[in-house]
């Protein structure tokens, strides 16, 4: 469980791709204090370490992981989103964010100014109805406030500071980002879906 408050931006070091899975390997200050095992959400997608040197963090890949996020599309120097997770009794800054990705949105529209308002296409319909004004969402693993909706798009905006310390300080049209929608409201749409009328 992550809270969508990036700890640090590691610089990818290699992406070496198999015939089905992928392996990355990622510098990160915390690297000394990441053990084997070790989970970490990596623009938003919960790996395993399963590597490390101290000083870079390596993870595996799978075809999941691979098809439903944008971490394949990495390359070597590309800057990536780090965040360790909660533990129990840590402060809950953003919101609950599990890590598991549930599209790649495009980026269709940047607004720049003192903030940044960004425009997301989402990647599938099924995903519309978690995307609430005001509700939560987290784009490459950063916890963001939904500020408008429309038709197959949701826009959010971004302050100064989380421009500074996280990726989304380079967005630009056309870029592809990892997706995560508030949990509460999958359980939520799951569990009306499943009711009987009577």
């Amino acid at each position: 469980m992550f809270t969508g408050i990036v700890e640090e931006m590691g610089t990818v070091r290699a992406l070496e791709r198999g015939q089905e899975t992928m392996r990355l390997e990622v510098a990160a200050g915390f690297a000394a204090g990441c053990e084997v095992g070790a989970s970490v959400a990596v623009n938003g997608a919960c790996l395993t370490v399963v590597a490390g040197d101290g000083h870079t963090l390596v993870f595996d890949l799978g075809p999941e992981t691979v098809r439903s996020t944008a971490l394949g599309e990495l390359r070597p120097g590309d800057p990536v989103n780090l965040e360790r997770p909660l533990r129990l009794g840590d402060a809950l800054g953003g919101h609950l964010v599990l890590g598991h990705v549930d599209g790649v949105g495009t980026v269709t529209d940047v607004e720049r100014g003192t903030t940044m308002r960004l425009r997301i296409g989402l990647p599938s319909p099924d995903l519309e109805p978690l995307i609430i004004p005001k509700g939560s969402v987290a784009l490459d693993g950063v916890s963001l406030t939904v500020a408008g909706i429309d038709e197959m798009a949701f826009e959010v905006m971004v302050i100064p500071h989380t421009l500074a310390v996280t990726t989304l300080g380079r967005a630009a049209v056309g870029r592809r980002v990892n997706l995560e929608t508030d949990v509460i409201g999958k359980y939520l749409l799951r569990s009306l879906s499943l009711r009987v009328v009577s």
